[in-house]
């Protein structure tokens, strides 16, 4: 990748940095909704600051996308970090079930007071943030029984905050997904980037497939070489990432004129087969050591 740190804040995301502390009394508990393939990168540092003093709940979407022995250990590290935690799928409903009483009981204290006022039926009432396309509406869509969020899989698409009931004792607001307006480095614009977070439109997707290359060979190079039958010199070490990335549009018979391989094709490919899971169960990044 180019040395300039990606960056994607259109103007609707400050709009959106307003509307959570502006609602922020009209709620009992924040649900963070994280990418469990990226579950650092996903992480907005401006949440915690924003919802600060509210009882706040991490959701790591996407589960099934990611993989379960990762999962496993950031479940840990959240656990000894004294963070509540909860792994859903929202496709598949993994997680879901458990969803409701991790939520109860980050507010137990909340609803031991409303009972105590003979308020014992009242509706708990959740603000769901994070990123962009990071199964915000997939979510909410699950627990209302119906589609009232509008789901899409790319970046930018819920644009408004919206009360959303549904029959469990959850009321839900809705908030547009939100970056921050500068990210630390650049790995985690390019993670961003890789899963879908950041428009493909402001990036360059040859260099974004290049950079998941580079992750894929470090963290996952048995799913990489089974899923498009590279051999050991294939993936060499002595290789660049662009290399293996070729060799990956050769196989595939992506070539052009003269023979050569046709990068952006091969790209486009690669980022959208990880997307969706065809190349197995990734998880981008490990949980910080302590």
């Amino acid at each position: 990748m180019p040395s300039d740190v990606i960056q994607w804040f259109p103007g609707h995301m400050a709009k959106t940095r307003r509307l959570i502390k502006e609602n922020l009394s009209k709620v009992d508990v924040v649900l963070n909704v994280l990418d469990a393939r990226i579950p650092q990168s996903s992480r907005n540092p401006e949440i915690t600051r924003l919802v600060a003093g509210k009882p706040m709940l991490n959701v790591l979407s996407k589960y099934t996308l990611a993989d379960p022995d990762v999962s496993a250990k950031w479940k840990k590290y959240y656990g000894e970090s004294g963070e509540n935690c909860v792994f859903i799928d929202s496709v598949t409903g993994y997680g879901i079930k458990d969803l409701l009483p991790k939520i109860r009981e980050t507010v137990s204290d909340k609803i031991e007071k409303y009972e105590a006022k003979g308020m014992s039926g009242r509706a708990v009432r959740a603000m769901i943030v994070g990123i962009p396309n990071s199964g915000k509406s997939s979510l909410i869509n699950r627990l209302a029984g119906s589609k009232k969020a509008k789901v899409e899989n790319r970046p930018g698409v819920t644009l408004t905050n919206q009360w959303v009931n549904t029959s469990i004792g959850l009321d839900l607001m809705d908030m547009p997904g939100v970056l921050w307006p500068k990210f630390d480095d650049r790995k985690t614009g390019e993670n961003l980037a890789i899963t879908g977070a950041i428009k493909d439109q402001v990036v360059v997707v040859e260099d974004l497939a290049v950079a998941l290359v580079d992750r894929l060979r470090k963290v996952c190079p048995g799913k990489l070489g089974e899923r498009y039958k590279l051999g050991e010199s294939d993936l060499d070490a002595s290789l660049e990432n662009w290399q293996v990335a070729e060799n990956i549009g050769r196989k595939r018979g992506f070539l052009v004129a003269g023979g050569e391989v046709d990068f952006l094709r091969t790209a486009n490919m690669l980022l959208e087969e990880f997307r969706s899971g065809k190349i197995g169960r990734i998880t981008l990044e490990a949980p910080p050591s302590k």
